[in-house]
């Protein structure tokens, strides 16, 4: 594969939240110029307007403080914000190691069981959150379910939300639902592989173009910036809702190891042709992780 495509693909257009722009531009002593946000936010299709207003509302959430006014002012980040940004190093990370099969499916089925009071509803709905967001699926009721090693983050969860107690987990390597056993099929059956595979798949569409536009290196420094925004946000929005299922459970070839290893070149790019002056958190944020990671590739 050589990650290109034709110069005449229309490069798909990336939907980037005004405050996911403003949480990329942070940088390493944890401020963000407003002057470069101004810059880069026309690039990305938002007007001024849009972006005041989401700067006073990070401001008015405690996100940020500010310093000074319109352009010229500065934008600190607060520590509730520095916790919250960037891929999840372990999970990025393992999901590469799949892709270079190094990560083979050792047939185990890992079950979380749960049935947490009613008077503890609240506790109840954030663990079901918290189970898919570990790419758990729901079999049945309290009943979870997920083909990769997740006991330490389920207890983790469990026991911040107080309902530790009320868990009971469990393996097996004969899992059965009426009278269909094959592993790939109840991965089907279980998560939304279609959904997961057509976000790959734009992820790949964004990526292939702006891969073509990098390695003509002709762009400037906010350009740069602007496809290294692009980039984060589609990546984030294909990897939140996947489980990361073994290959052995997916169709082949798998839509997401294309995708990566895509993202993957376009970072190796960015940050090549880069200054470091101009290099964002962000930069590093998935340099720590895309690089390593496809080190194994």
């Amino acid at each position: 594969m050589t990650g290109t495509d034709s110069p005449r693909t229309p490069e798909p257009a990336v939907q980037v939240p005004t405050r996911t722009l403003v949480e990329a531009l942070i940088r390493a002593d944890h401020t963000v110029d407003t002057g470069e946000l101004y810059a880069i936010a026309p690039l990305l299709g938002m007007t001024d307007p849009q972006v005041r207003l989401c700067v006073k509302r990070l401001v008015t959430e405690g996100r940020f403080t500010q310093e000074g006014r319109g352009r010229r002012a500065v934008l600190r980040a607060t520590g509730a914000t520095e916790q919250t940004l960037g891929p999840d190093v372990e999970f990025v990370t393992h999901a590469f190691r799949q892709d270079a099969g190094l990560e083979p499916w050792d047939g185990i089925w890992h079950l979380v069981a749960f049935a947490v009071p009613e008077t503890a509803r609240t506790a109840r709905d954030a663990l079901r959150a918290a189970l898919t967001r570990l790419g758990g699926a729901a079999v049945q009721g309290g009943l979870y379910i997920s083909a990769n090693t997740w006991e330490p983050h389920v207890e983790d969860q469990a026991r911040h939300l107080g309902v530790l107690d009320h868990l009971t987990l469990l393996t097996t390597d004969n899992l059965r639902q009426g009278n269909e056993q094959a592993p790939a099929v109840l991965a089907r059956t279980l998560w939304p592989l279609e959904e997961i595979a057509d976000r790959y798949q734009r992820l790949a569409s964004v990526a292939r173009p702006r891969l073509r536009r990098l390695q003509a290196d002709d762009l400037s420094g906010p350009q740069r910036l602007t496809i290294a925004v692009e980039l984060a946000a589609e990546f984030t929005r294909a990897m939140e809702p996947d489980p990361l299922l073994p290959p052995e459970l997916l169709p082949q070839p798998w839509p997401g190891t294309q995708a990566r290893e895509l993202v993957a070149q376009c970072w190796s790019l960015l940050e090549e042709h880069t200054d470091e002056s101009r290099r964002v958190s962000l930069f590093h944020l998935y340099r720590d992780v895309l690089r390593p990671a496809a080190a194994d590739n």
